[in-house]
Parts: structure tokens; sequence; C-alpha cells
């Protein structure tokens, strides 16, 4: 009978911890999500997709490159795909073997050097240049496309991303307005003319052309972005927002739309006329 008590006494206190660890987790769980839930980015286009800003600005990345190197749209979504299952849109250093970047691209299987494929621009270039020489992708499913030149131990693994790479597309080639909302932090990475500056260079290299010029936007530090049309205008648009946290990015306008760091969405504007013919942003000012 002893050891019964005993036995049940222990069951009882190990019980009582298992629930204070599980409450303890909790609300230290609760803390440490609250800042990255404050940093999330959501893009809605006939679905809804949510990443983190360093997956979006990735994402916002590869569409771009795909764009400028005037491939298909079935393309973007292919990469997209590839890249959310060889590395969660991550530009990670390391991975099996020698693989490395976003599309885990390996140096030993003539992808390039390490530093190369650790360049987001880099890496897109080559996998589109790859699935560009796959006769007949177009018509494939995204994984079989996908694995043409991947050539993963997982071939199916690519198609389970096919849903979530169609809404990005869908979004970050303008296909939707005010599609991509991103909430960011309010210490960006760059401030004033260094922001601007790295935003002139990052539209110069995603879309192959010099679209974006310094301008003032009620005296503070902006650019601006010529946009063609309302599907370039909000290609343009969206990009900035998934590069706001690390660019730092603090409005957006284009049309009669706007979007905000501190809000984190799109609001329509009622106190400025329409920006229809060009895409305007604001950055942060230098501390």
């Amino acid at each position: 009978m002893r050891t019964r008590a005993v036995v049940a006494g222990g069951i009882v206190l190990v019980l009582v911890a298992v629930v204070g660890i599980w409450i303890v987790v909790r609300q230290f769980g609760e803390r440490l999500r609250l800042p990255s839930a404050s940093r999330t980015c959501t893009v809605q286009a006939d679905g809804r997709v949510a990443l983190d800003p360093d997956q979006m600005a990735n994402a916002a990345t590869i569409a771009a490159i795909g764009i400028q190197r005037e491939m298909p749209e079935r393309a973007v979504v292919v990469a997209l795909a590839t890249a959310y299952q060889e590395s969660g849109l991550r530009n990670l250093a390391g991975g099996d073997r020698d693989s490395v970047g976003l599309f885990q691209q390996r140096p030993s299987q003539g992808w390039g050097t390490p530093t190369q494929i650790r360049d987001p621009r880099y890496a897109a270039n080559r996998f589109y240049a790859a699935l560009k020489k796959v006769r007949g992708w177009e018509g494939m499913r995204v994984t079989d496309a996908a694995q043409k030149v991947q050539r993963s131990a997982f071939p199916e693994a690519y198609q389970k991303w096919a849903d979530e790479s169609e809404v990005l597309t869908r979004a970050l080639l303008g296909h939707a307005t005010g599609a991509v909302a991103c909430a960011v932090g309010r210490n960006p990475v760059l401030r004033g003319e260094a922001a601007a500056s790295a935003l002139t260079r990052g539209l110069t290299l995603d879309w192959g052309m010099a679209t974006a010029t310094a301008a003032g936007l009620t005296g503070l530090t902006g650019l601006t972005v010529p946009a063609a049309d309302q599907r370039r205008g909000w290609r343009y648009a969206h990009w900035l927002v998934s590069h706001a946290q690390d660019n730092g990015v603090k409005r957006v306008r284009f049309g009669d739309l706007e979007w905000t760091a501190q809000d984190g969405t799109w609001n329509r504007v009622t106190d400025a006329p329409a920006t229809g013919d060009r895409v305007l942003a604001e950055v942060f000012a230098d501390a």
C-alpha cells in the first residue's frame, strides 16, 4: 500500500510539474511571438499567404528576376515553390552537403561559388536559366518542372507549395491591388539617404533598369518609380513593401491607396491626388 501511495504521489508531482512547465512555456512563448507577429507580411490574392519580412523580400526578388528575364508567370510559380521547399524562402548559409542559398544550389555541381549562390539575384537567375533549358517545362506540374532542375531525392515535395506560390505570383506580378501588406518594426536596418540609395539600387538590380529616382516627398527622403500602367505600378509598390523592413520604407503610395509602416495596411488616400503614373515611397528619416 505504501508503494502505491508513493507511486501515486510521484505521478501527481510529475503532473503538477508538467502543468507548471506548460504555463511558463506558454507565457514566454507568447512574449516571444508578439514581436514577430508585429512584423508579419500578409499576401491576399485569391488566397492568403503569411511570411516574415526576410521571406517576403526574397520572394519579391525571385519574382522580379523572373520578369526581368522575361520568363512566363508559370516560371515564377515554379521558382517560388522550389525556394519554399528547399529553404523556406530563406537565404541559408548551409544545407545538405555543400548546398547553400534560397534554392540550395551546390557549388560542387557547377552552380557557382558559395558567395555567388548566397546572392538571391544570382541564385534566382541561375534557377531560371536552368528551367528554361528543360524541354516542355511549361506543360508540367510545378513539382515535375522543379525536379527537372533540382534533381531532389523527394521529387513530389515541391507540389505542396504550388498554391502558396500562385498566390505570391499573382500579387508580386501586379495582378492584385494592395495585396502585399507588411507590419514592420520601428528600427529599420537603413534610414535616410542610405535607405533611399539602397532601394534605388535594389529596384535597378531586381527589375533590370534604373526605374527609381530620388524625390523630395514634402521635404522627406524618398523616391519615385515611374509606372507605365496599373499592373507595373502594383509590381513596384508590392516590391517596395516587401523590402520595407530591410530598406527602411516608411510609406508607399500608388493610385489612391497608401501603405504605411505604422499601420502595416493599405488605406485609401483622401487628402491628396491619385498617383496613377508613378509609385511614391518615403523612407524613415535619420535617427
